[in-house]
């Protein structure tokens, strides 16, 4: 393990600027602000701060913003990519990267919507070949909006 993955597991909080040394995502595309709390090779919980700001919102929906049920899925396997990305280390070749293979399950029990603080929560449920299957789920205020089963693979 190097030095540097061992400065973020015991801070246990992973600001903006190492996510983007783990992930290729970029604005506006990147949807995961901060790690807050996460046990290497078991589950991660991120943060998404949602802001009326974004551009999704101006088409969705104009007079009533929500925030896209594939872009909760999206943030929801960028988080589970930060948990894998954190065993293997920084992104050094844009080759590396997982891509979102499947999405068992998926329930949203109540739409995000500016203003909200997403707590993207995500753990490893099985480890196969290249391909890892995580259980995630979305929070707001405590209560959980989204979950679903996610299968990433590794290219």
């Amino acid at each position: 393990m190097s030095e540097e993955q061992n400065n973020m597991e015991a801070k246990d909080v992973i600001d903006v600027e190492q996510i983007l040394k783990l992930l290729p995502h970029r604005y506006p595309f990147l949807l995961v602000d901060r790690v807050i709390d996460y046990k290497l090779g078991e589950y991660l919980i991120a943060l998404k701060n949602v802001t009326f700001n974004e551009p999704h919102f101006n088409g969705h929906f104009p007079k009533h913003p929500v925030m896209p049920g594939v872009l909760i899925i999206e943030a929801m396997a960028q988080a589970s990519g930060i948990l894998s990305r954190l065993a293997i280390g920084e992104l050094k070749d844009e080759d590396e990267i997982f891509y979102l293979a499947k999405v068992d399950n998926a329930k949203f029990s109540r739409p995000i919507v500016p203003g909200d603080q997403v707590l993207l929560h995500t753990s490893i449920k099985r480890k196969m070949r290249n391909m890892v299957k995580y259980e995630c789920k979305a929070t707001v205020d405590g209560k959980v909006v989204a979950k679903a089963e996610l299968l990433c693979a590794s290219k």
